[in-house]
């Protein structure tokens, strides 16, 4: 990860660590950067936003930066994450932007950056950039006369894909009755819109943005609301997403979550029956829950395991050729269909198997039992000396021991901050915690803790 620019874009408090002009920054390194891979033509970069306040402002920046540096800016206003993806794709744009951190509160923000066919951008080109925020190089040529851009409305680029997601279905949907959690953010118009289209009874909570209710005790980081909403109201299935729409956590009929791992165990099984899982292989993180991996041992499904992050899943899934894998917080890729995670794919998919089974969330999700699981971070002077302490790795391997099969525990760096994450799963949260403990306490006679953070 560079200076600016972690696995998941440009993110912080917007005014404060990501401010308009290094927006404005952006938007001038991109456009000058593909005008010269242009010289007899003009780039064209599209830019999607959530519906935090900020926004707007950011994407009056890009579009200034790109547009200065002779570059065309393609505006599809408030979208997805994945619509910007897809549209980068299919309509054969330079590149993506898209502005929004994602599952964030609203006084945050984030500029994620996509290739030309909606992958997102390769690390060199970013430390390129990253550099040129650093002023170096200190300037760029302006564009002046017929070479400045223009900003284009591409508000249509929206319903292009609205288009695409109502093709993906394969029946209609009519007579379920379906919950959306549209987190006052990017799905707000387009998951009615989607579910509308394929005949469902759609049920939407939480699609009255106003700038700064973005995420506020709604969507899939706060799902207490669906469950109660698909109870009261008798549904079939709920979906909750998070600002920018490419993570869906799920509530079955009976208002119980289902989570990313248990979402992926459904999937995974249900083309594994039909021979469309290649390598027969489901991609997840380290971050997954032991019970994940134990329903998919006893259902004969191999697993691979990524770093944290949804570029190290896309990443692996691309390179093997698999076409299933994400995380357990709902950013699962259906690389088939989409070149990053997509909470409305998502959707759409649960609802294929469950229509093709004609079985209930809550039956397709009971082979999955997760394991309680304690997630500690802990401060410390150095994460690789903490890491490679001998006292340390001895107090991992006894908890590993006593674990045995019926459990984990996990500790890995946090690439933001100087943190370790002492995380384990057994039988029961007091065993976690007592094995979580047991860890940080070996980090404390070590020397290397400085606070267990709250």
């Amino acid at each position: 990860m560079g200076k600016y620019f972690g696995t998941d874009g440009f993110r912080g408090k917007a005014g404060v660590d990501l401010t308009a002009e290094h927006a404005f920054q952006v938007g001038r390194f991109l456009g000058w950067h593909y005008s010269r891979l242009h010289p007899d033509d003009t780039a064209r970069i599209v830019i999607g936003k959530d519906t935090r306040r900020s926004s707007y402002m950011f994407e009056n920046a890009l579009a200034a930066g790109i547009t200065s540096a002779g570059a065309d800016a393609y505006l599809l206003h408030v979208t997805t994450t994945p619509c910007v993806s897809y549209i980068t794709r299919t309509e054969r744009f330079d590149c993506g932007v898209m502005i929004s951190p994602s599952h964030n509160p609203f006084y945050d923000n984030g500029i994620k950056l996509m290739n030309g066919i909606g992958e997102k951008m390769e690390d060199a080109l970013q430390a390129e950039l990253e550099r040129f925020i650093d002023g170096e190089p200190a300037a760029l040529p302006w564009a002046t006369e017929g070479k400045i851009g223009k900003t284009i409305d591409f508000y249509s680029g929206r319903n292009r894909y609205i288009g695409y997601l109502t093709s993906l279905a394969a029946r209609s949907f009519e007579k379920h009755k379906v919950g959306l959690d549209c987190a006052n953010g990017s799905s707000w118009m387009i998951g009615r819109a989607v579910f509308d289209a394929l005949g469902a009874k759609t049920y939407v909570i939480n699609d009255q943005p106003d700038g700064v209710n973005i995420n506020m005790d709604c969507g899939s980081t706060h799902i207490e609301g669906l469950q109660l909403y698909v109870r009261e109201h008798h549904l079939d299935v709920g979906f909750a997403f998070d600002g920018d729409a490419d993570r869906c956590l799920a509530v079955d009929e009976r208002g119980e979550v289902l989570n990313g791992d248990k979402i992926m165990y459904i999937c995974a099984k249900f083309l594994k029956e039909r021979g469309q899982l290649p390598g027969n292989t489901l991609v997840t993180t380290v971050m997954s829950n032991f019970g994940l991996y134990k329903a998919l041992d006893k259902a004969g499904i191999r697993y691979e395991k990524t770093a944290v992050g949804d570029r190290y899943v896309y990443e692996n899934m691309k390179e093997n050729d698999y076409v299933l894998g994400g995380e357990q917080s709902g950013h699962i890729i259906f690389r088939k269909y989409a070149h990053t995670g997509d909470g409305l794919i998502t959707a759409l998919m649960l609802m294929e198997v469950m229509m093709e089974t004609q079985l209930p969330l809550s039956v397709l999700a009971s082979s999955v039992s997760m394991y309680p699981q304690v997630l500690k971070n802990v401060r410390v002077d150095d994460k690789d000396a903490t890491l490679s302490d001998s006292a340390v790795q001895a107090a991992v391997d006894e908890c590993t021991a006593a674990l045995g099969d019926s459990g984990r525990v996990l500790l890995r760096k946090s690439g933001t901050e100087p943190v370790l994450r002492v995380m384990a799963e057994a039988g029961t949260a007091e065993e976690c915690e007592k094995w979580v403990d047991h860890i940080i306490t070996a980090m404390e006679k070590s020397g290397h803790l400085i606070e267990v953070k709250k």
